[in-house]
């Protein structure tokens, strides 16, 4: 008889990338993919826990398999990821959700198997948070699923402990994988047909292989086959003049460029611990567009960090307007058991942060309007990557970030395709194919 598991996934792509991990270690035990819980014969929770939201919408979902697990005792439910690697989750998980049957953490998924196979062979639970991060597992073969784009992970963890963020507690400590292997895993990636390669890290900019990240984005821009290069997530502190002019250099590395700011307020950003000021990140930035004048820069913002004020804020609107952020992720500040900022004085009341928000989103959402116009009439690239049954369109991004819908009567996904921009719409572009 056939098995099937299920894979819901909470968070950034570098939790995706680790699905797609799970994802292979459970096709290399026989089972195969299926779309939903009750079909399934083992279900992953991929959890993150950045945000509250993201732990309380993986508890709902966790809790909602109650009745399913009850009806089908031999079904396993296991739940990994950066939330049970807090300190004490792991328990208060197994205490809330006792059907539960496997917990692991961040530094031990290379052991589902076994973990998987334990189980089956007791009645109790299995829990296994590792609090090492231990070597990197080079063994690992994602069953990748999100052709024609590829995740790369070049390095783990964070050394940079800013004050508000969990990751370098439940990620550990930097840790960059040998770039021989890396470039090795691109080139067979670009031979399998992918268009589209993203490396991944906390902060990418701090790898610290044998050669400097800039030079290895170098050694892979140099790979033979055409193919798109993005990286993510670059520190400001550590992005370099090197690094822009290796952007510049190599046409596959796109002209787009996540830069979280976090705040335009020199006080906040102290607080923060981000390590740089509100101009030294605007002198990058103009370094940046000296160099490659038509580069897009998307952002992470934060409003509503402890002690925030109105002049704080007003900073940040700034800093937005001085930049022109092609596109940013806006967050309300989200305490987080564990680190700095959780138990600063001052925290910002909840009302006056959605006020703040709803400002911030108004700003950002009409420069991206802005720059969506723009596009009307120009022709474009586009790296078909799906189709959108409700649309009856293809759908794609350029090298910008922006995403393009096309009708066609082929099939075009893994393809690049020129259209023309007719429309804009927010973010998204509508246009035709042209020769």
């Amino acid at each position: 008889m056939n098995k099937f598991y299920h894979i819901v996934t909470y968070g950034c792509q570098m939790n995706v990338h680790e699905s797609e991990k799970i994802a292979g270690i459970l096709s290399d035990m026989g089972y195969e993919s299926c779309d939903s819980p009750e079909k399934a014969d083992i279900v992953v929770f991929n959890t993150c826990c950045i945000r509250e939201n993201a732990e309380n919408h993986a508890f709902g979902n966790i809790g909602m398999l109650k009745k399913l697990k009850a009806a089908r005792k031999d079904m396993i439910i296991a739940v990994g990821g950066c939330l049970p690697q807090q300190m004490n989750k792991a328990e208060n998980l197994h205490e809330k959700f006792p059907y539960v049957d496997i917990i692991f953490g961040t530094h031990n998924l290379h052991r589902l198997k076994e973990l998987i196979l334990k189980k089956q062979r007791q009645k109790k639970a299995v829990i296994e948070i590792d609090d090492s991060e231990g070597e990197i597992c080079e063994e690992d073969k994602p069953l990748r699923t999100s052709y024609p784009n590829a995740w790369v992970n070049i390095m783990y963890g964070c050394n940079n402990f800013c004050s508000y963020c969990i990751v370098p507690y439940v990620r550990g400590r930097e840790r960059s994988r040998d770039s021989a292997k890396i470039i090795e895993e691109v080139r067979s990636l670009v031979a399998d047909g992918y268009k589209e390669i993203t490396l991944l890290g906390q902060n990418v900019n701090s790898y610290k292989g044998d050669l400097s990240f800039p030079r290895l984005l170098e050694e892979i821009a140099k790979i033979d086959g055409k193919f798109r290069l993005r990286f993510m997530t670059s520190h400001p502190k550590d992005f370099s003049q090197e690094l822009i002019d290796v952007m510049a250099k190599y046409p596959k590395i796109c002209h787009c460029l996540h830069l979280p700011v976090q705040s335009g307020s020199d006080a906040i950003l102290k607080a923060m611990n981000r390590k740089y000021t509100a101009g030294q990140y605007l002198e990058k930035v103009a370094a940046l567009k000296a160099k490659i004048p038509d580069c897009a820069i998307t952002t992470d913002l934060i409003v509503g960090f402890p002690g925030e004020t109105d002049e704080d804020f007003k900073a940040t609107l700034e800093l937005a307007r001085k930049v022109n952020f092609s596109s940013a992720f806006t967050f309300v500040y989200s305490k987080r058991e564990g680190t700095v900022a959780a138990k600063m004085e001052n925290q910002v009341h909840e009302e006056v942060s959605k006020a703040r928000i709803m400002q911030l989103v108004d700003l950002i959402n009409s420069q991206t309007r802005a720059l969506s116009q723009t596009y009307i009439g120009k022709t474009i690239e586009i790296l078909c990557e799906d189709y959108d049954e409700k649309r009856g369109l293809y759908l794609g991004r350029d090298e910008y970030g922006r995403m393009g819908y096309f009708a066609s009567d082929e099939n075009l996904v893994g393809q690049f395709v020129n259209i023309k921009v007719e429309q804009a719409n927010g973010v998204s572009l509508t246009g035709s194919i042209v020769g």
